[in-house]
């Protein structure tokens, strides 16, 4: 049976030792980078089949299942998730929790916590893991589009924990407010994607409707009547 959209916080929780047992220690993602890594993929200029980011999960190779049955889980998690960061990226700010980008915070995110915190970091390496799959389309949203730019800049901020300074200025360190401000804008962010990868991929000139025959042309379905007394009428 195919998981339930989003996935339940037991389910949640069993995808996330699957990857603790069967990616991370291959170099695979845990999941937080997962989901960053799908949300990627969920607003990717280009439609990435899971034939090409699956064995990225697991760190090059998927893993052994004990038997069929365990496989048809992992894969109904998985593109269950997928399905999840799809959906985010469409309600944008307009999601609840069930679609919140998935990572560690403290108890309490608005208490003061130390700098040396780095929420998002796993999520921010996740998410461009995915870019470089696809990094020629990407790095032309980028050139193209300062705001993409920026997006950019944001997100590598979580991943480096720092601020790019100006030329021979060196870089500063990205302060745990500064990242949570961050984390609370992705899906706003992954909104602002979404919307522009679906207007690339709008035509831009809709489509014109052949021109119809006069009312007393012979119609051109072949009937030998006149177009208003056929189809025209």
């Amino acid at each position: 049976m195919p998981a339930l959209l989003p996935l339940s916080d037991d389910q949640l929780e069993r995808l996330g030792q699957l990857l603790d047992l069967r990616a991370v220690p291959f170099g695979g993602f845990n999941l937080e980078a997962l989901d960053g890594f799908m949300s990627a993929l969920a607003v990717s200029p280009e439609l990435i089949m899971p034939s090409e980011w699956q064995p990225l999960v697991w760190g090059g190779l998927a893993p052994r299942w004990e038997n069929l049955e365990e496989a048809a889980e992992v894969q109904g998690l998985l593109l269950a998730h997928w399905q999840t960061c799809v959906k985010r990226a469409q309600l944008g700010e307009e999601l609840n929790d069930d679609y919140s980008p998935l990572m560690w915070l403290p108890e309490d995110p608005l208490e003061e916590q130390p700098d040396a915190l780095d929420i998002g970091h796993d999520w921010a390496h996740g998410f461009f893991r995915a870019v470089e799959l696809h990094e020629v389309a990407w790095q032309a949203w980028v050139d193209g589009h300062d705001w993409i730019d920026e997006i950019f800049g944001l997100i590598q901020q979580l991943a480096t924990g720092e601020i790019e300074g100006e030329e021979g200025e060196p870089p500063e360190p990205v302060s745990y407010r500064e990242r949570l401000e961050i984390v609370a804008s992705l899906p706003g962010m992954l909104a602002d994607l979404n919307d522009h990868r679906v207007e690339q991929a709008t035509p831009r000139e809709p489509a014109r409707r052949s021109d119809t025959p006069d009312r007393n042309a012979p119609c051109p379905c072949g009937s030998g009547k006149k177009y208003k007394k056929c189809h025209g009428a």
